[in-house]
């Protein structure tokens, strides 16, 4: 769907590369341009604003602006009821955000049945092996992570990553390694969880670059790993680079980012 003028298509696309590249106040940027572009050109309501307020809300859920993402989301989400023009597909991608950003906050029982509502859509009118229905899928995977429902999480994780693998999708293997990791490690799988997160670290690397906060993440789980397991050399190391990119890439009060320095200082009473 075109969103408005080119010059507002123009600053909407610079904004979301900025994002992808985790420049964000480079994408903040630009998306104040675009909204002022797409407030001068359009009514509050029109479906212009749907894209436009959910990749903004993606921003803010990446700073730890959770009531702004939330306020944005479901301000999309209203407008795209309205319309049908936002088929099952559109209004699942809404759903799946505001279940992430309830699982960004911790708050995986008020997420749980947002993530859920994003499969039933996409289920709805996708294919099985469609991307989008296998990224609702493991958006949802993570939410019953967040409440111990394992059992109904893993087989997720696991044909997903078949189907990522089948498609060549390597960031999206990434997240399934990634999230299989986290799995793994909560029920104390150490070396399986290992296994999956170096190689969701060796594919973000590759695709993303080493100074993205995505890496960072993976970096810091794997120090929380380690340190689990008393290779705690190997969890200073991976816990302190994970904070060098959280420092240079995220906002200081960001959850990533004060959870990695709580490691390190919790690490630091275990040599005493």
């Amino acid at each position: 769907m075109a969103v408005g003028s080119g010059r507002l298509q123009d600053w909407h696309a610079a904004a979301n590369r900025a994002c992808d590249a985790g420049q964000h106040a480079q994408a903040r940027e630009c998306y104040d341009r675009a909204f002022a572009l797409a407030e001068a050109e359009w009514s509050a309501d029109a479906p212009v604003w749907v894209p436009l307020l959910n990749n903004r809300a993606v921003l803010a859920k990446y700073a730890a602006e959770f009531e702004l993402a939330e306020s944005l989301y479901r301000r999309a989400l209203a407008i795209a009821q309205t319309h049908t023009v936002f088929g099952p597909s559109e209004l699942a991608k809404l759903y799946h955000n505001l279940g992430g950003l309830a699982h960004a906050r911790g708050d995986f029982a008020a997420g749980e049945p947002l993530a859920r509502m994003a499969v039933e859509l996409s289920q709805s009118v996708l294919q099985p092996e469609h991307p989008q229905r296998l990224a609702d899928e493991v958006a949802w995977a993570g939410l019953l992570d967040g409440l111990g429902r394992y059992a109904e999480s893993e087989p997720i994780y696991r044909r997903a990553l078949v189907a990522w693998e089948a498609r060549g999708d390597a960031l999206e293997v990434a997240v399934c390694c990634h999230n299989l990791g986290a799995l793994c490690a909560a029920q104390r799988r150490w070396p399986e969880a290992e296994a999956h997160y170096q190689r969701a670290l060796s594919i973000k690397r590759e695709s993303l670059g080493g100074e993205h906060p995505d890496v960072g993440l993976t970096l810091h789980n794997l120090g929380v790993l380690y340190q689990q397991m008393r290779r705690l050399d190997e969890a200073r190391a991976h816990l302190q680079q994970g904070l060098q990119i959280f420092v240079a890439s995220l906002d200081e009060q960001h959850p990533h980012l004060r959870a990695c320095r709580r490691q390190l200082a919790g690490l630091s009473t275990m040599d005493e």
